[in-house]
């Protein structure tokens, strides 16, 4: 289904510009998410803002993965209230995955009852709509629809950078972890034909891009359900055929999924960066059994092995999670021994986190705060010797960089990434941003490189 481009209507009043402020939260699907909803903002006539305090239009896109994000928004929404009663015409918007759970609207609306819009994940596409409605009918609206719909394609987007960029192929998941909330809204597996995919790299890259990441909760399931006969591997090497384009990435593989024809497309296609980003969760297989992830402890290490043979230079980032119910001291020891052994260049790590609807919520022996917190520092600690050795190895290495932009944290410097994944700073003029560029790294710092350009 293609989007309607013709609900934009331009809704700027003359001579006065109007604001709209998007806040964030979670994963990179959420990210374009936002990306979109700014696409179509921005067709209408508004412009986006980081003030908030000057915004006609603020949306919050939410993440229920954590209850962390859930408490943000909450406090975010108390926080409105006076500049609602300063500004009735503010319209506040709430999208995401948080408005996918049950109740969770309607509690909100009882709670914040200035907010004008709720919308889930399957319908905010439908968001003009309802942004029309709020300004020429006063009405106040709550749309959650429970089942996936059809992909719509060709709806605006609006990147934050203009050098890479996420593309989603594909939407929802099927694993159903015990933990994780995601199937439940953001729906069922569906995968993007691969011409409309191609057809969005191509015109991202005719307008500059140089890379793309694309993404999907399980990018290794691409293509089951299509009727045209394609796995993740064909479109990798179908996307590494676009001529222009320098880098591609993906994420998330399960690692159940992630079979060798993926492997050898990573090595044999040039464009694709030697990163994969590999979440093990747990290193204890009864843990893992609890949490369903169906592979084994040695099935994930062997796996890596492979992977390192066929892609030397590949680095791995990963998922963990800590104080999954019923893990023990022991349980919690094989995940260290496996992040030592792994020895990763990036973590994203989690203390669990209590999801309503989900099996691990009801399981017993759920695990203290104290002894999830203590856990969590030791971990922490494993990760980061890792990261460190990593980058020390890198010391007096050539690598190729695609810069990005100016450091954030000295704006007097370059930032850009390694093929795999390696964030480094050094001087250079601003013609190079956009730019692959070659350097040599002459300093190891914990998190990130030094280098200088090789001319």
């Amino acid at each position: 289904m293609n989007f309607d481009i013709e609900k934009l209507n331009n809704d700027k009043i003359s001579g006065e510009t109007k604001y709209f402020f998007i806040q964030t939260y979670g994963c990179q699907m959420n990210e374009e998410d936002s990306e979109k909803l700014s696409g179509m903002l921005k067709r209408m006539g508004y412009e986006s803002t980081e003030n908030r305090d000057e915004a006609s239009i603020i949306i919050f896109n939410t993440c229920c993965v954590r209850e962390n994000a859930e408490n943000k928004v909450f406090g975010n929404l108390g926080a409105l209230k006076k500049q609602k009663e300063k500004n009735p015409d503010l319209v506040i918007g709430i999208c995401g995955c948080m408005m996918q759970q049950k109740g969770m609207a309607d509690d909100i609306l009882k709670r914040f009852p200035y907010v004008n819009v709720i919308f889930g994940t399957h319908n905010s596409y439908k968001f003009p709509e309802y942004l029309n409605r709020v300004k020429t009918e006063g009405v106040q609206i709550k749309e959650i629809i429970d089942k996936e719909t059809e992909i719509v394609e060709g709806i605006p987007i609006d990147r934050k950078s203009d050098i890479k960029g996420f593309v989603t192929i594909m939407y929802g998941c099927n694993n159903f972890c015990t933990y994780c909330i995601v199937p439940y809204v953001r729906g069922r597996e569906r995968s993007r034909k691969s011409d409309d995919i191609i057809n969005e790299i191509k015109d991202m890259v005719a307008n500059g891009y140089k890379e793309v990441t694309l993404l999907g909760q399980n990018v290794n399931s691409y293509g089951k359900e299509l009727e045209e006969k394609i796995t993740f591997a064909d479109l990798l090497r179908k996307v590494n055929e676009i001529e222009g384009l320098e880098r591609i990435r993906f994420m998330t593989s399960h690692p159940k999924d992630l079979t060798l024809d993926v492997v050898y497309a990573i090595r044999d296609c040039d464009k694709v960066c030697e990163q994969i980003h590999l979440p093990v969760q747990s290193g204890s297989n009864r843990v893992l059994k609890e949490m369903n992830r169906h592979y084994t402890r040695e099935q994930y290490l062997e796996l890596a092995k492979e992977i390192r043979k066929q892609i030397p230079d590949v680095t791995f980032s990963t998922d963990l999670i800590v104080g999954f119910p019923g893990e023990t001291e022991e349980d919690f020891s094989e995940t260290l021994e496996l992040a030592k052994e792994i020895r990763y260049d990036a973590a994203f790590t989690f203390i669990y986190s209590r999801r309503n609807h989900t099996p691990a919520d009801k399981m017993e022996n759920q695990i203290s705060d104290e002894i999830k917190h203590e856990r969590f520092n030791r971990l922490i600690e494993i990760v980061n010797t890792g990261i460190a050795k990593g980058n020390k190895e890198a010391e007096g290495k050539m690598y190729q960089v695609l810069v990005e932009g100016n450091s954030k944290n000295d704006e007097s410097k370059l930032t850009g990434r390694t093929r795999n994944g390696r964030l480094v700073n050094f001087e250079g003029g601003k013609e190079l941003i956009g730019e692959l560029v070659d350097v040599r790294i002459v300093k190891a710092n914990s998190f990130s490189l030094v280098g200088e350009v090789v001319k």
